[in-house]
């Protein structure tokens, strides 16, 4: 039981928080005692300036020349699956209130993971360079693009956003910090990789502050007065919908593309997942203190694990192909 919290403990952090938050909802809220929310603003920049760190630029340039790879990864992640939304956004805000069903048209527009795309990739013996490209690539990107497709999909949905003051306080949170991280990166690398069993541990903490902030939000407005067991049960299955539709047609693309395996491996790891890590802070800074932000970062919640889950199986068949094996 001890090795399973040890090992799953972020997973069970976020069902904890979600529980404190329905609880205990008064500390955690904006402008409680805790003041959660100048906390986790401080906590995003750390966030991003450990990205930064971590970001290799060697690594990237391998993996700079295969255009084929990036131009289908990229589309996969800022058009496959946005089309999604347009095409099927009737059907969220059939099934789901109007904040979860924008939850949706939030996890479809976010960027790629880059941790769980690469390890995965590796894992599968796929094109790691390629990988580490794509997935840095896509979350420098999703700073501009992502808060572009939700104002467009909310100014269609009838709401508003200020995009170029999103914009502009997203690049000023997440990109800044990442830019500083990557110049220090010299400096600071080994000190990181040293005290890697904290520094890995960071984001993730972070995340968990946030999540029982929103949360908190919710609980006190009574957004989740008229949530039901039900809900969640079709939540989650048109979470497991997106993964599986997503992945089937990635698979079939990359071999009518006539892809080596390799790349496929990588389009597929990169091009299926949707970040927790940078799409909560991302979520905070674009919604700020609305106190939907509970029930708009549920779907990127329950998609996290399940995405993890599906792709380890996937990586392990992967790792197991006859060409391998007969290598």
């Amino acid at each position: 039981m001890l090795k399973i919290i040890k090992k799953e403990w972020f997973l069970l952090g976020m069902v904890v928080a979600i529980a404190l938050a329905a609880i205990l909802p008064v500390p955690g809220h904006s402008g409680g005692i805790l003041h959660l929310e100048k906390v986790t603003a401080v906590g995003i920049g750390i966030i991003f300036f450990l990205h930064g760190i971590g970001l290799s630029p060697a690594a990237i340039r391998a993996g700079l020349g295969n255009w084929r790879l990036h131009l289908l990864t990229q589309s996969t992640t800022f058009v496959l699956y946005p089309l999604l939304w347009l095409c099927f956004a009737w059907l969220f805000n059939l099934l789901l209130p109007a904040a979860l069903a924008l939850g949706f048209c939030y996890l479809l527009v976010l960027p790629s993971t880059i941790s769980s795309s690469v390890a995965m990739t590796s894992v599968a013996h796929g094109n790691v360079p390629g990988a580490i490209f794509n997935a840095s690539l896509s979350n420098v990107i999703g700073i501009f693009i992502t808060p572009l497709l939700v104002g467009w999909f909310m100014g269609v949905a009838g709401g508003s956003l200020d995009l170029t003051h999103t914009i502009i306080s997203i690049a000023k949170m997440l990109l800044l910090p990442m830019l500083a991280g990557q110049l220090l990166r010299p400096k600071l690398l080994g000190w990181v990789q040293q005290h890697k069993s904290f520094t890995g541990k960071v984001d993730k903490l972070v995340i968990l502050l946030i999540i029982y902030n929103a949360f908190c939000d919710s609980v006190m407005q009574g957004i989740w007065h008229d949530f039901s067991v039900p809900m969640l049960a079709t939540t989650i299955v048109l979470c497991v919908l997106i993964l599986l539709l997503v992945v089937f047609l990635l698979q079939r693309l990359t071999k009518g593309l006539g892809f080596p395996v390799e790349d496929e491996i990588a389009a597929l790891f990169c091009g299926t997942k949707k970040t927790l890590a940078a799409g909560v802070p991302m979520a905070k800074v674009i919604f700020g203190a609305d106190p939907r932000l509970g029930m708009l970062l549920l779907p990127i919640m329950l998609y996290h694990p399940l995405q993890i889950f599906y792709c380890a199986i996937l990586a392990n068949r992967y790792a197991k192909r006859p060409q391998l094996a007969a290598a």
